[in-house]
């Protein structure tokens, strides 16, 4: 039996000048090539689940991951085909032909690869930032050989090819520091006492839970913007928490609501689009009797009595309920932790 072995193990299968292939060492190649394909698994899980974990050195961590794992899969590669039988260095002419191959029929992947080499590298665009591209915006959930997955804050997975990254205007909400500025728009009814809009509306921007505690450098403001046709145009100005930041819609949205309540409290107007129409005089009439004279009466707001305060029980913000309670990372590695956790 063992002769019978010996035998086939030596069969030769090919042979092409000085490379000889056989049986036994196709065998090995293929024993070699599968143990480093198996061993780049296990590094790559290993280190990812170690990112979800640390996630201050996130970047410095996939990237160790994506280098441990294309560098062990390249040596057993080689060390595969060296087994198998194959002269590494005979095939020079081989591997030339192959690279003018590469750059005349598959440079569009090459590109990207060596784009998403960069990407990683230059450490301008990492896993887990905030991005906006191209009408795409969410959080980078991987940087792959070919493309980068963006997922958004609605668990649409974005796929982009790497080199956009490079080429294109990249937003990144993210890159540096712990929050951004962001600008709330709204308006109010031109005889509204602005001291009050920006008392009513700076209280409500304050009391948010997301909007960070105020500095020399940071201060909630409120501007005004301009004159509009029905409104005195605001901005409210603020700095929201990082996790408030990665979901614009949901803060914008947050911040709105809060305003409305609070200028619902405060007992002011916000107005809508309306055109007035004045009427000098009708049947010798002018002012209210000329309304009155041809059936139109304006109404009259009642009262307030003196000394009342204006009450108004805010009402359910949903948009601040999903920024009090973020989601979890939507990457898959954060899965792969959870899982960990429950074992």
């Amino acid at each position: 039996m063992l002769p019978d072995l010996t035998a086939l193990e030596d069969t030769r299968l090919i042979k092409l000048g000085h490379i000889s292939l056989t049986l036994g060492g196709l065998l090995s190649g293929a024993v070699m090539i599968g143990l480093a394909l198996g061993l780049a698994w296990v590094v790559t899980r290993g280190i990812r689940r170690l990112r979800v974990r640390a996630r201050r050195a996130a970047g410095g961590l996939y990237l160790l991951e994506k280098l441990a794992g294309y560098g062990i899969i390249v040596t057993g590669v080689m060390m595969g085909l060296s087994a198998a039988g194959l002269n590494l260095s005979s095939l020079t002419v081989f591997a030339g032909a192959i690279g003018i191959g590469l750059g005349l029929g598959l440079q569009g992947v090459v590109k990207e690869f060596v784009s998403g080499l960069v990407v990683i590298f230059d450490g301008m665009v990492s896993v887990g930032d905030y991005v906006e591209l191209d009408g795409a915006r969410g959080i980078i959930a991987e940087i792959g050989p070919r493309a980068t997955r963006i997922r958004n804050n609605d668990n649409i997975d974005v796929v982009v090819p790497n080199s956009k990254l490079i080429e294109g205007t990249v937003i990144n909400w993210t890159l540096k520091g712990d929050t951004r500025r962001i600008h709330i728009p709204f308006g109010v009814a031109y005889e509204s006492d602005r001291a009050r809009v920006r008392e009513a509306v700076l209280a409500a921007a304050n009391a948010s839970p997301f909007t960070l505690p105020e500095t020399e450098t940071r201060k909630s403001q409120v501007w005004l913007t301009g004159f509009g046709d029905s409104s005195l145009n605001f901005e409210l100005l603020v700095w929201p928490t990082l996790d408030a930041v990665k979901r614009p819609a949901a803060m914008h949205a947050a911040y709105t609501w809060a305003i409305a309540d609070a200028l619902d409290a405060a007992g002011i107007e916000i107005p809508f689009p309306q055109t007035d129409l004045r009427v000098r005089s009708v049947f010798g009439h002018s002012g209210d009797d000329g309304l009155e004279a041809i059936g139109l009466k304006r109404p009259r707001p009642a009262p307030r009595p003196a000394g009342a305060a204006a009450t108004s029980t805010p009402s359910a913000n949903d948009a601040a309920e999903e920024l009090s309670h973020p989601a979890e990372d939507p990457t898959p590695e954060a899965g792969a932790a959870a899982d960990d956790a429950d074992r």
